[in-house]
């Protein structure tokens, strides 16, 4: 079946890549969203409380991410993302103080391990050999069947990283997916690892751009506009229901869903997919860092994880945050601050503060819901699926989400490209 047009449900990167490549394959597209700004949980905003823009997160990609890059040059995205020339994550260790720094070697050879300045402090090449058990192993072991999850280079170094990575307390996280993630960064060398964020915002550097080439390209996004229902006839959908009573689906419309996992369970039948969650916490304070402060900095010993250092402000990110979720937000913004003061070595009361949660912030990275994310087809032949909950071999990660757009993209076009 060839589709010359293309409805998207969301407009997430998952949804926006999907649209992007759709246009670019010659289909005229169309794409609305529930809510009132696009990117999903990768959006923007200004914030009165603190009298800034801040995004919902601190989301991360890096050098060697492939789909990001493509996006990026797609839209024209000329926001460049920031990061060190090299692959270098600082530590600091609030219980007694310890710092260090763990620095990749550009090439894909780990010479890295045999520099005692380049690991973690007190560990030897060997520990880190260790490490190999990750490369074999049954499809649905755990990072904990496969490895010791214990020592020094787990505690400092592999748990914080793999935390932030999977957003699943690791141990408990799915080998295949830890695998994937270190194939196209560590096993691939420093400048594939090599950690990016988006300065000064999500907006400016990803979704923004998008939007833009959208609306260029006769694609505008409609906000606040909730896909409510579908209806299915043999094997093809064949009306929406945005709130106003169902609107055909033309012959030669192809339907993308680019909605989270329990939105996309509530509008197709017997869909398999996710049901486990973890929540993700943020702070923003509208500090400006102490000179010399690390971009990033990963905290151990407290209750931030890491410290985001920007121009106007310090931000901090709890990963796999179920405890922390539902608490008192000034308490919290109080427990961070403190973290943020004794990481930096300062002084100084309590600025203006915001605290973001997404309680259900990516789907639990373990191997029983690996197995659970369905494809991007589905059993109807002009429904396809897209989202970072998706099979796309990834955790939920921005470069998941944009290859779930691509992937159904490429099915809903046929290959097609301009």
């Amino acid at each position: 079946m060839t589709f010359r047009t293309a409805t998207v449900a969301g407009a997430g990167l998952a949804g926006l890549g999907a649209a992007v490549n759709l246009v670019r394959a010659g289909l005229t597209v169309r794409v609305a969203d529930a809510a009132a700004h696009a990117g999903g949980r990768c959006r923007s905003y200004h914030d009165p409380k603190l009298g800034l823009t801040i995004d919902n997160g601190n989301h991360l990609v890096l050098a060697g991410n492939g789909a990001v890059a493509r996006f990026r040059v797609a839209v024209g995205a000329d926001t460049p993302l920031a990061g060190p020339d090299h692959a270098e994550f600082a530590f600091a260790d609030l219980r007694d103080g310890a710092r260090w720094t763990i620095g990749l070697n550009d090439g894909p050879l780990p010479w890295w391990v045999l520099a005692r300045h380049r690991r973690v402090p007190g560990t030897t090449a060997a520990d880190y050999a260790r490490l190999a058990g990750l490369l074999t192993g049954r499809a649905d072991d755990t990072v904990g069947d496969r490895i010791r999850p214990a020592g020094p280079v787990w505690d400092k170094l592999f748990e914080p990283v793999l935390l932030a990575v999977l957003n699943t307390p690791p141990a408990q996280g799915s080998a295949r997916l830890t695998m994937a993630v270190l194939r196209e960064s560590l096993l691939r060398g420093g400048m594939a690892s090599r950690p990016r964020v988006a300065e000064p915002s999500l907006a400016a550097a990803f979704i923004d751009p998008a939007l833009d080439w959208l609306a260029s390209h006769h694609a505008p996004v409609a906000l606040g506009r909730r896909l409510r229902g579908l209806t299915f006839d043999d094997d093809r959908v064949t009306a929406l229901d945005w709130g106003a009573g169902p609107e055909p689906v033309a012959a030669d419309e192809a339907v993308i869903l680019a909605v989270p996992p329990w939105v996309a369970r509530e509008l197709v039948p017997d869909l398999k997919a996710p049901d486990t969650f973890h929540a993700i916490v943020n702070g923003h304070f509208a500090h400006v860092p102490p000179a010399g402060t690390p971009p990033m900095l990963g905290l151990l010993g407290g209750t931030a994880e890491w410290l985001f250092a920007f121009p106007d402000r310090i931000s901090v990110t709890v990963s796999a945050a179920d405890a922390l979720v539902d608490g008192d937000r000034e308490d919290l913004a109080r427990r961070f601050w403190d973290d943020i003061q004794r990481a930096h070595g300062f002084s100084a009361p309590l600025p203006r503060w915001q605290i973001v949660k997404e309680k259900r912030a990516t789907f639990s990275a373990t191997p029983a819901q690996d197995t659970l994310r369905p494809p991007a087809a589905t059993r109807w032949h002009n429904l396809f699926l897209a989202g970072d909950w998706t099979q796309t071999g990834l955790p939920a990660t921005i470069e998941g989400a944009l290859r779930s757009g691509e992937t159904a993209a490429r099915l809903a076009s046929g290959g097609r490209k301009r």
